[in-house]
């Protein structure tokens, strides 16, 4: 990336960066749909496997079309080096197994989404890794849960689905002191409004299945690093234990970065007028939003985040029972468990995406009956206000 490049906005970063053309001259980025590469000669080939030869061995380990997506999110990220992955789950995993062996310990925020609490509790566990699940937001909780072999900090911020929201620079802080390595899901926030590594992280990871992709069509990840951590520690398992992303979605992902932009931001000044109507509705019990001043966390926002959410999480007065009557009742708004979406979806995570934790577990979250992940889409305001008034008038 050239120095102007670097100075680029992320307007202009999402459209051109990290673009490769063929002899042809395409204006779109091409789509290498191959699984391997021909090689000139059988000298050519044994340099290339050597490493002494920078081109392509297989689609495995790297791909001309994947490689595009993974240098645009490195320019949007400010990272040094990335690789894609075939959905956010194999960028969570593979992000924290490739560096931990029997006998460390993980340290993880305890607001984490279904899979990757599953990684924490029960994966990691069945290899010898010790792990310790905290409350995130209490400073206090990540000093306390520090232990000589302790190797890595996972956490996710704004949380899923009760958009918490952690104190990222002191987690690093607290990391540095010992020496584990940061990860941090940031998929909540988007690249857009909170950038992780110049507050100190060392690993990003996103589900691109979210807001990168944005329109519903593909799954994907991302892991973002420095070149050193991604050569020495990810990209051996990575060739090995083969999470990697296939030619077409990082085509998709690519078509998503050129409007990631200005879907995010007009999904968050959305979220915020919705925000603000459902905190003055009479069946609504809680509303937290990291745009509004009554967010639980409203001094450490500014402090990492340039804007809201595309997201918003709200309870009902009435429990479960209200929380389906409105849900069935919605007629724009669809419900999924998806998020990130240009289209508005709805879900109710104690019987979906947190599903399988325990009833304590759900409560110790803040994860009620009634609590309710809302993520906006791009339809006019005035009509999900609309859809969301009908159908709450039918649950109260």
């Amino acid at each position: 990336m050239t120095n102007n490049q670097k100075k680029w906005g992320p307007a202009t970063q999402m459209v051109h960066s990290g673009t490769l053309r063929s002899q042809y001259g395409e204006t779109s980025e091409a789509m290498f749909l191959t699984q391997g590469f021909v090689y000139d000669s059988a000298e050519a080939a044994e340099a290339r496997f050597k490493g002494e030869d920078d081109g392509y061995v297989y689609s495995r380990y790297a791909n001309p079309t994947v490689t595009m997506f993974e240098e645009r999110m490195c320019a949007l990220e400010g990272a040094e080096a990335a690789k894609a992955t075939a959905s956010g789950m194999a960028a969570v995993s593979a992000a924290i197994l490739c560096q931990v062996q029997a006998g460390d310990h993980v340290v993880a925020a305890r607001a984490l989404f279904g899979s990757c609490r599953w990684i924490i509790e029960k994966l990691l566990p069945t290899y010898g890794v010790e792990t310790t699940l905290i409350d995130g937001t209490d400073p206090a909780a990540w000093e306390q849960a520090v232990r000589p072999n302790t190797k890595v900090f996972f956490f996710e911020s704004p949380t899923n689905p009760t958009l918490e929201v952690i104190d990222i620079a002191h987690v690093v802080s607290v990391a540095r002191s010992c020496g584990a390595k940061v990860v941090l899901d940031n998929v909540f926030a988007t690249p857009i409004f909170q950038k992780p590594m110049e507050l100190g992280v060392d690993i990003v990871v996103y589900s691109t299945t979210k807001h990168i992709d944005g329109q519903g069509r593909c799954l994907g990840g991302v892991i973002l690093a420095d070149q050193e951590w991604v050569d020495e520690k990810l990209f051996d398992f990575y060739r090995h234990t083969g999470p990697s992303m296939s030619p077409f979605n990082a085509w998709v992902m690519l078509k998503g970065l050129e409007t990631l932009p200005l879907r995010v931001r007009e999904q968050t000044r959305s979220a915020g007028v919705i925000a603000d109507f459902l905190a003055e509705h009479k069946g609504i019990k809680k509303v937290v939003y990291p745009g509004r001043a009554d967010h639980p966390q409203a001094n450490i926002i500014p402090k990492q985040m340039t804007g809201g959410s595309t997201l918003i999480c709200f309870e009902m007065e009435g429990g479960k029972k209200s929380a389906f009557a409105m849900e069935n009742a919605l007629e724009i708004i669809k419900l999924s468990n998806n998020l990130g979406d240009s289209k508005s979806l709805i879900t109710h995570p104690a019987t979906t995406t947190h599903k399988n934790l325990s009833e304590e577990d759900r409560a110790e979250l803040g994860i009620t009956d009634g609590t309710i992940r809302f993520s906006i889409g791009l339809e006019d305001t005035a009509d999900l206000i609309g859809d969301l008034e009908q159908a709450l008038s039918k649950a109260v």
